[in-house]
């Protein structure tokens, strides 16, 4: 996959074996063009994980003079080695909450971390109360859709103030799209809210409350690969730049069917493999009590006494009980 101007190459699945599109190196095509846009000189990314998209902006800011920061208070080990062999990334080992504060507010500031209310409102917060108006950077945000847009997820949540907090749904629950609770076989997200929808719940909750304290604040949402969103304000002197590039995928409605589409399969999938794996368990409880039969002195007699009946002749060599048929169907399995 390549961005067309800079050539960057680069592969949104190398930490996504399953292939579910989570990186939002997937927004790559629509989010160099708005950096682009900006004439940006200065991004941070926050929520930088294995360093997937920090690894695109890093090649892009080689090509634009840029310099680039990740805020990840657990990088994983491809993320530590990327800052280590790039002196233009800083990586900021911190929850955003700690970081944001300490850093210079840069042209655009990238949100992918925790994708809960409470943690977006106050990213938003801190950034608003150091840059107002024409001033606030360009915001990038990811997972502004399904799932994560109306339900919270948790990185921990005893880090979350517990009026924010939602009924979470638990180890054994998974989430389905259409499903505004929580099912069995659904998605593995056990730090999720137990319920999608309602005040103060996700991703684009928080966006949207914040977009609506000011009206010069735009609110473009591109439904694709869970959901690319932009914030800036009108007044900004790239603002038509920005527009022009992300107007056409604005609430598309071709790729919100095609991202609902995407995520069903993603979805269904997962079900039949709960389906297959919970089979596994019963073929393994089957064959574990097959094996305890054929060393069971009960069986042994069972066997004789069936052996006893068909010599009489009242019953059939088909209704026999033996430790064959036992191999047999073993051997089978």
């Amino acid at each position: 996959m390549s961005v067309e101007g800079t050539r960057i190459d680069f592969d949104p699945y190398v930490n996504d074996p399953l292939r579910w599109g989570a990186s939002m190196a997937h927004h790559a095509e629509v989010m160099i063009p708005c950096l682009e846009a900006v004439g940006a000189r200065s991004v941070v990314e926050v929520g930088a994980y294995a360093g997937d998209l920090t690894r695109v902006l890093v090649e892009w800011a080689a090509h634009a003079g840029a310099r680039v920061a990740a805020i990840d208070p657990s990088p994983q080990e491809g993320l530590v080695a990327l800052a280590a062999e790039n002196a233009e990334l800083v990586l900021i080992r911190e929850t955003s909450l700690d970081g944001l504060p300490k850093i210079e507010l840069p042209d655009v500031l990238i949100i992918d971390g925790d994708h809960n209310y409470y943690t977006v409102a106050e990213e938003l917060r801190l950034i608003a109360r150091r840059a107002s108006g024409a001033n606030l950077p360009l915001l990038l945000f990811h997972d502004v859709c399904w799932p994560h847009g109306r339900r919270d997820d948790y990185f921990d949540p005893d880090q979350i103030p517990a009026e924010y907090r939602q009924p979470i749904a638990g180890e054994r629950a998974g989430i389905f799209p259409g499903n505004s609770g929580v099912c069995p076989d659904g998605l593995p997200y056990p730090r999720s809210a137990a319920r999608e929808g309602g005040a103060r719940n996700g991703v684009l909750a928080a966006v949207e409350d914040f977009v609506a304290e000011c009206d010069a604040l735009r609110l473009v949402v591109v439904p694709a690969f869970f959901g690319f969103g932009a914030v800036w304000h009108r007044d900004a002197p790239w603002a038509d730049h920005v527009a022009r590039v992300l107007d056409p995928w604005d609430r598309n409605s071709l790729l919100a069917r095609l991202e609902e589409n995407r995520i069903h399969h993603i979805a269904q999938e997962h079900a039949l493999r709960v389906e297959l794996w919970d089979a596994r368990e019963r073929q393994a409880r089957l064959e574990a009590l097959l094996g305890r039969m054929l060393d069971s002195s009960a069986v042994a007699v069972a066997e004789q006494l069936s052996w006893l009946r068909v010599k009489a002749g009242v019953a059939t060599e088909q209704s026999m009980i033996s430790k064959q048929e036992i191999r047999r169907a073993l051997n089978e399995r």
